[in-house]
């Protein structure tokens, strides 16, 4: 992954740069905000993060300027500001995401993964693959759209099709928690791993129905996603 960082503030810059290291990124750093500007149009990046207050040229602006050229790649905004008004701006000018200052690197590289994976279905062409059908699913990966016995289901949150999709393409495979969080949340979790309890239960609560239970609970290892399962009782 390569990265663009617009932060002309040295302590920040540094924290970032010492995780992107240890994540193997590969990080570009620059310190006003003009140059930046430049090197974000003149170069393909995998993301962006952008400073707010930054010399020569704003990180609002920045953001703007890209997004008027149609540049597609991600934009995460770096700064001290927290109001509300604040986040909305940024978000106005083209930011995909807003990350207040202090912050944990963890954090900001969750936000990472997650703007990133959700471009990669915006720059891929495409193909057959983006449709998955099953017995009872129809899940389009490009549109994020999915239907259950062809009714649409409307009230998954991101990381619940997220997840939802993982299983769909490994029918019958048993998953640990830790498997889960690495692989559908995309990136190596320190936290509390139940939050794949609350994920699946939400999931059941909102796909299964009296006579179809679409996610087993495999004690002792995790779960697995299995149609043809009656529900439990």
């Amino acid at each position: 992954m390569k990265i663009l960082v617009i932060e002309d503030n040295e302590s920040v810059a540094s924290m970032i740069e010492m995780f992107f290291a240890k994540e193997n990124i590969a990080g570009v750093f620059v310190t006003d905000g003009l140059e930046g500007y430049q090197r974000a149009m003149q170069e393909e990046w995998d993301c962006l993060i952008i400073d707010w207050m930054l010399p020569n040229m704003d990180g609002v602006t920045i953001c703007r300027k890209i997004r008027q050229e149609n540049k597609s790649v991600p934009i995460i905004m770096l700064t001290a500001k927290d109001s509300e008004s604040d986040q909305v701006l940024g978000l106005e000018m083209g930011a995909d995401d807003y990350v207040t200052k202090p912050f944990s690197p963890l954090a900001l590289m969750a936000r990472i993964k997650a703007v990133t994976r959700r471009y990669h279905p915006i720059k891929d062409q495409k193909t057959e693959t983006d449709i998955i059908e099953t017995t009872h699913f129809k899940i389009n990966k490009n549109t994020r759209e999915v239907f259950l016995d062809g009714t649409p289901i409307t009230n998954l949150t991101p990381k619940e099709f997220d997840l939802l999709l993982h299983f769909v393409q490994y029918p019958r495979q048993v998953f640990s928690r830790e498997q889960l969080l690495e692989k559908v949340w995309g990136y190596q979790f320190y936290g509390d791993d139940r939050t794949v309890d609350v994920h699946i239960k939400r999931l059941r609560n909102k796909i299964d129905n009296e006579n179809q239970s679409f996610f087993q609970t495999v004690w002792g290892v995790g779960y697995k996603f299995e149609e043809g399962s009656k529900a439990q009782t």
